[in-house]
């Protein structure tokens, strides 16, 4: 199927889309012989592509795959402790796939499972601000805590922000951040003096939960891994 050389290259872990364009308007890649345009398309089972003169090397496939972790299971392959894991929610994927980042015991929603580490990476670490969203239902008075959580929290040294808090229901409110620190949302909610009842992460950059149901997982569709440039 034919691809943008862009996308090609950067699935065969030459460079990223972003310098693969400048790759190609310098000249460095070729098709069946002949210099690439800018926007060109290529088949790499049908095309000879080249970068620098070196063959395209054939792309390892990856899996990407999203989960509703549902509440009582911990984030992680395997637990010392014995407890229930993502892991075993997905043990019928064909290959192995880890967690992209963390969702507590007591929290539900969205996790992605992936055996891609530069994706890994690039998800996790805070300098890509990648956002992720939370319903969450609280106990407390939210009138007065909306104001501190939609300030900097200072919470055992660290300081926590939110990008987004809005309330929407009586003891409800969605919950933006991109900080991603350690069971961030549940400790700024506990500084602005309200119990987290309920935590469900419904978005995580471009993927949405939708209506996938506790406990299910699916692969992400074609759209969808486009959205994470993979």
């Amino acid at each position: 199927m034919e691809e943008r050389l862009q996308k090609l290259l950067s699935a065969a872990g030459i460079c990223s889309r972003r310098r693969a364009e400048e790759y190609i308007l310098a000249g460095r890649v070729t098709v069946n012989g002949r210099p690439a345009a800018l926007g060109d398309k290529a088949d790499p089972d049908c095309d000879w592509i080249e970068v620098d003169g070196a063959p395209l090397p054939v792309p390892n496939p990856h899996t990407y795959i999203m989960l509703h972790k549902p509440r009582g299971y911990v984030t992680t392959l395997s637990d010392e402790k014995g407890r229930r894991t993502a892991a075993q929610l997905v043990a019928d994927c064909p290959v192995r796939v880890w967690p992209v980042g963390r969702l507590d015991m007591d929290s539900e929603g969205l996790l992605l499972l992936t055996d891609d580490g530069a994706l890994t990476q690039r998800l996790t670490h805070p300098s890509h601000g990648v956002e992720k969203e939370y319903h969450v239902r609280v106990t407390g008075d939210v009138a007065r805590a909306l104001p501190i959580l939609s300030a900097p929290v200072e919470d055992g040294g660290e300081v926590l922000t939110a990008d987004r808090v809005e309330r929407t229901g009586k003891n409800t409110l969605t919950v933006v951040i991109h900080q991603g620190k350690n069971r961030q949302v549940r400790r700024m909610c506990a500084a602005a003096g309200l119990r987290v009842d309920r935590l469900l992460r419904v978005r995580e950059g471009s993927l949405t939960l939708g209506d996938l149901r506790p406990g299910r997982w699916r692969p992400l569709t074609a759209e969808e891994r486009e959205s994470l440039q993979v």
